[in-house]
């Protein structure tokens, strides 16, 4: 074996061993980026007058995530009570009184709903050709369209909204007609996943 050949072969090696390294150390710097990144957010999520990191010797990094996820948890624990489900309903009533609120209010609402519903959840991801034929994006169905604009297009029109890449809170809205669809058998999470992963990891 030639000089040539042994430098092209360590070369090579070293080449191959420094891409293996980007490759298993980019994951782990964003997920630790991000982690981190969310502990210094969550400081702001408890007002510094009840932090309980304001009255320790030390911080406890991320403690006010454990706590906002309590406390999320308590508040859903009380809303399937019977007196927790008086006061939402109590206070549900009061904001949509309340003329610019009630809208986004009910938005948030219904959106959420749509989301969180498990015996639809396998039946919302949609497959659809977009932005143009040939082309398929990956979406989420969230009723159908009714009302002026169903009327107006005298087709049966599914409401889509299509997610962006690797962030899924933004998108589009898509009024798409329901035979251009194909309903996908996925759950939402794997179908999220999908999307926030840029397509890396495969949906099954």
């Amino acid at each position: 074996m030639s000089k040539k050949t042994i430098k092209k072969s360590i070369f090579s090696r070293i080449r191959n061993n420094f891409i293996a390294g980007v490759v298993v150390l980019i994951p782990i710097g964003i997920t630790l980026y991000l982690t981190l990144f969310i502990i210094k957010l969550s400081t702001n999520l408890i007002p510094k007058e009840i932090n309980p990191n304001n009255y320790l010797p030390f911080d406890i990094p991320g403690l006010e995530i454990l706590i906002a996820l309590v406390l999320i948890t308590f508040v859903g624990w009380l809303s399937l009570s019977f007196l927790g489900k008086k006061f939402f309903e109590l206070f549900n009533n009061i904001l949509k009184k309340i003329p610019i609120l009630r809208t986004i209010y009910s938005a948030i609402g219904q959106m959420t709903e749509t989301f969180t519903q498990k015996d639809d959840g396998q039946k919302s991801v949609v497959l659809l050709e977009y932005p143009r034929k040939g082309v398929w994006a990956v979406g989420f169905a969230t009723q159908t369209n009714k009302g002026i604009i169903a009327d107006n297009v005298k087709e049966e029109l599914v409401n889509v909204f299509l997610p962006t890449t690797p962030n899924p809170t933004s998108g589009f809205l898509l009024m798409v007609p329901k035979k251009e669809l194909i309903y996908l058998n996925v759950s939402f999470e794997q179908a999220s996943k999908f999307i926030v992963s840029a397509g890396t990891s495969n949906i099954s």
